[in-house]
């Protein structure tokens, strides 16, 4: 259960993996990673462990999150020392960090286990509201959609997204320096699917994936939506996908209608 022993000013330390799963309003974040200069989730996060722990700590997230979108199951996980109170610790930090962060979980973990490494797939939900009138009440959490939408239509196009294909159509392809390849943007896609929320215009899209490239989700959901707006044919996914190509598929969905919605890890890695 834990990592080699540590030494610091009091003498040997030893410490622990743990794990923490936490939700975030991503809206007045610059995204969930950190980054210099800019306020993020982990930024804050980070912070407010360091000033309850009194001690510099590491956080890894099992994904990363744009600038705008949302949080439910983001997993991180960092070494403590192994007699910290976890549940006290989670307690503290919903004090801190309310109302923009909590953590639903906090527990100890093996020693090698990684909140990115360690992941199985990633799930999204993204919701869109389909009325002509705007929801205030939704403004944060949903993109409105004012012309009608073909839920069908949306779906067909989605099922051509199932299984593993190069979504190079909708990813940015990641800075690679020269002589260096570029990063492979093969995924396995195991849900794509769009439903009706309790018979209202609220329309959502839930995608699981073995693990998703950059803007990957957002790409999609403007591409099917354009298909449910009668832009695109839902047979058009196919030659889409084939192109390779991000100026084939559609526009790219705004991010707070996003959420990262789960990270699993049962069963094996899908590049293992």
């Amino acid at each position: 259960m834990t990592t080699p022993a540590s030494h610091d000013e009091v003498g040997v330390v030893a410490f622990s993996r743990a794990r923490l799963t936490i939700a975030y309003d991503g809206t007045d974040f610059h995204g969930s990673a950190e980054s210099a200069g800019v306020r993020t989730v982990l930024g804050d996060l980070r912070a407010a462990i360091e000033r309850i722990v009194q001690r510099s700590v590491h956080l890894t997230g099992s994904g990363r999150t744009d600038a705008g979108v949302h949080g439910r199951g983001q997993v991180v996980t960092l070494d403590l020392p192994a007699d910290t109170d976890l549940a006290r610790l989670a307690h503290s930090l919903n004090r801190l960090l309310s109302p923009e962060i909590s953590v639903s979980e906090a527990a100890w973990a093996e020693h090698d286990f990684d909140a990115r490494l360690s992941a199985t797939s990633r799930s999204y939900r993204y919701d869109v509201w389909n009325h002509v009138v705007h929801d205030p009440l939704l403004a944060r959490t949903a993109w409105h959609v004012p012309e009608p939408l073909n839920l069908d239509a949306m779906n067909a196009a989605a099922e051509s997204l199932l299984g593993e294909h190069d979504f190079a159509s909708f990813c940015r392809r990641p800075k690679v320096g020269g002589g260096h390849p570029g990063r492979s943007l093969v995924r396995i896609l195991m849900r794509a699917e769009w439903e009706r929320v309790d018979d209202s215009p609220l329309l959502r899209f839930s995608v699981e994936a073995s693990s998703f490239c950059h803007q990957m989700v957002r790409s999609v959901v403007g591409t099917l939506v354009d298909t449910g707006l009668g832009r695109r044919s839902p047979s058009d996914m196919s030659a889409t996908l084939k192109a390779l190509d991000r100026n084939a598929a559609g526009r790219v969905a705004p991010p707070h209608g996003l959420v990262f919605w789960e990270t699993r890890y049962d069963g094996a890695r899908w590049d293992d």
